[in-house]
């Protein structure tokens, strides 16, 4: 979820160095080159060259540790070697490395040009991807930069095999491969694919004018299938503006960068003007699936891009990045990509309940609820949004994804208003958080008016006329443990809420075929299994005296029986063989259906308030 931002902090650079930076500005300036000789090993060779160095004191040349959208720390100097200095005539210059991160050059003569050697072998939202077919580059992975530098325009040059072309919101030049940033903090938000990319434009109109919507797409489908799914993007489009009533635009164009390749993994990373999505999906098969992120991303150009929570401004390349508004600007997002896609009749009645179905089944019984509000697991996206550790963590019983979270949150305030205020829904309070705090932007493109999680108490009791609402629906939902009633409040509209395995017995975790029938993660609290002991990695022996000898023939032992009956169930558990009786309970999980669907009658007043509510606001 990344944004173009201010300069960094003071923490974040010497403020000697800023100082004298500061007078630097006027003349200093920034150019990349990278090209991809030996594509084929996932390497690329890049040049950056910072000129108008104050003189008299080392440069600090940085690969950043985290990357706007993700919260974790990632480390990208881990993928850049054969490292050279040189100053404007080319002389060598030496280095040292404070930190794993850095390298500080002296003796320059007011320009620094540093080589390396990129690795890159990950086609996402937070990491490069270089082979034969195709470049595609998350700048803070790619690029070094300097402190002090960070308000300095850039050029770079994507020097490219024939036939491939460069997709970005980077500022086009009169050279094709040749492209410029105002600063340090647009240029790491300006994820570039550079390859056989396949366009398709329209236009969405935007008050008195058109934004160019632009798709580049790389894929190895056929251009009937991109055409059909460029028209699913388009009708998405104009649902979400409609809900603003316009996009928000700094140069009048925004950009779809889509790889749905085979060696891609699933992502999608919203920035400022654009947003790259990533999938092994294609479209041939994947096109349902893979819609839903272009809505996500595509919302994000409001909620969090420029609707931004004040803990991400600015965001820090070198630490980690914790916010509490995450439950709001990832999971209201996720409340909305699924809404927008019923309204733009890309999903039906049916389809819209399948996916309120996750989470709200998760919300009413993930354990984690008691332990951690909302605000806490937006806390946690350092430890889980992409973040790599090795050792075993108790997460299933502990953690709810704040995009889960923050999507339950959203459908339930946005029942809730329906309910209680007349004329009052969840776009009011969108269209009210942008009035308030997302329209203002500065000259430098930033965030003039972060918010804070005081903000958006305020602003839901401005909406509704009735702060004891809003104050009473935060402490008890959103730094509350409590659930909303989902059953009440989706009746109105003629949908269920409903178990979804009645009668079903619920072990609370699975089995792997491994030198034996292992259980294969942790179970969940409340399970068949956490109730009778059994934990992760033990080897289940036998189940009521007959030998477990698949993961599937033990699966399917137990669930022949029923909740309330006890199963006695032999383990291996850490060197120890023993006998657990086994009580079996009923699997707690709900789904959410159509009323249609149960063999309910649906009213004329549900079917007006579903169009009230999922019906098109775009006029298409």
């Amino acid at each position: 979820m990344p944004t173009f931002r201010r300069a960094l902090p003071a923490l974040a650079a010497p403020a000697l160095l800023l100082a004298n930076a500061a007078g630097a500005h006027a003349q200093a300036r920034v150019t990349y080159e990278i090209a991809f000789p030996n594509a084929v090993h996932h390497e690329a060779q890049v040049t950056a060259t910072f000129a108008g160095v104050p003189a008299g004191r080392p440069l600090q040349v940085r690969m950043s540790r985290s990357s706007p959208g993700r919260y974790a720390l990632h480390e990208f100097a881990k993928n850049v070697y054969g490292v050279h200095a040189s100053d404007g005539a080319g002389r060598p210059l030496s280095f040292t490395r404070p930190n794993p991160h850095e390298w500080d050059v002296a003796g320059h003569d007011g320009t620094v040009r540093m080589t390396y050697t990129l690795y890159g072998d990950r086609t996402d939202g937070t990491y490069a991807g270089i082979d034969a077919s195709h470049a595609h580059l998350n700048m803070p992975a790619a690029f070094m930069w300097a402190r002090g530098l960070d308000a300095a325009p850039i050029r770079v040059t994507f020097h490219r095999a024939p036939g491939w072309s460069v997709a970005t919101q980077l500022m086009p030049t009169a050279d094709s491969a040749t492209f410029t940033a105002p600063n340090l903090q647009y240029f790491m938000d300006s994820p570039t694919e550079v390859g056989p990319v396949r366009w398709r434009t329209w236009h969405q109109k935007n008050g008195a004018t058109d934004v160019t919507v632009r798709m580049a797409m790389h894929h190895l489908g056929t251009d009937a299938e991109l055409d059909a799914f460029a028209e699913m993007a388009k009708k998405t489009v104009a649902e979400e503006a409609a809900v603003f009533g316009g996009m928000p635009s700094d140069r009048g164009v925004y950009t779809f960068i889509v790889d749905y390749l085979p060696w891609a993994n699933g992502d999608g990373m919203e920035h400022r003007n654009s947003t790259i999505i990533t999938s092994p999906r294609p479209l041939s098969t994947g096109a349902m699936d893979n819609i839903g992120t272009v809505s996500h991303e595509f919302f994000h150009q409001w909620n969090v891009e420029r609707i931004r929570p004040r803990a991400l401004e600015p965001f820090n390349f070198e630490e980690a990045n914790m916010s509490g508004e995450l439950w709001f600007a990832e999971g209201f997002t996720s409340y909305y990509d699924a809404l927008f896609l019923r309204r733009a009749g890309i999903y039906n009645d049916s389809a819209y309940a399948d996916d309120v179905t996750g989470n709200v089944t998760t919300v009413l019984n993930a354990p984690g609820r008691r332990l951690f509000s909302a605000v806490e697991m937006s806390m946690q996206a350092p430890f889980v949004d992409a973040a790599a550790s090795i050792d075993p963590q108790n997460r299933q019983n502990t953690f709810i994804s704040y995009y889960t979270f923050g999507a339950a949150l959203g459908l339930g305030l946005d029942l809730t208003l329906r309910e209680r205020f007349p004329n009052v829904t969840l776009d009011d309070y969108m269209r009210a958080m942008w009035q308030q705090h997302g329209r203002f932007q500065s000259a430098a493109l930033a965030p003039e008016r972060p918010y804070t999680l005081a903000d958006l108490r305020r602003v839901l009791g401005q909406v509704t006329g009735d702060a004891a609402f809003a104050n009473d629906f935060f402490d008890r939902y959103v730094q509350g443990h409590e659930a909303l009633d989902y059953e009440r409040l989706l009746a109105p509209a003629g949908f269920l809420v409903r178990k979804a395995h009645a009668g079903a017995p619920w072990l609370g975790t699975g089995f792997v075929d491994d030198d034996g029938v292992i259980v294969a993660s942790g179970p969940v609290v409340g399970g068949s299994f956490y109730r009778a002991g059994i934990d992760r990695e033990d080897r289940i022996v036998s189940i009521a005296g007959q030998a477990a000898t698949t993961a599937d023939a033990a699966r399917t032992a137990l669930l022949a029986h029923r909740p309330g009956e006890t199963v006695p169930v032999e383990v291996e558990q850490r060197g120890v063989r023993r006998t657990v009786n086994v009580t079996l309970v009923e699997n707690p999980a709900v789904e959410v259906v159509p009323y249609e669907a149960a063999g309910r009658p649906v009213t004329d007043e549900m079917r007006a308030f579903r169009a009230r509510w999922l019906g098109s606001k775009a006029g298409m």
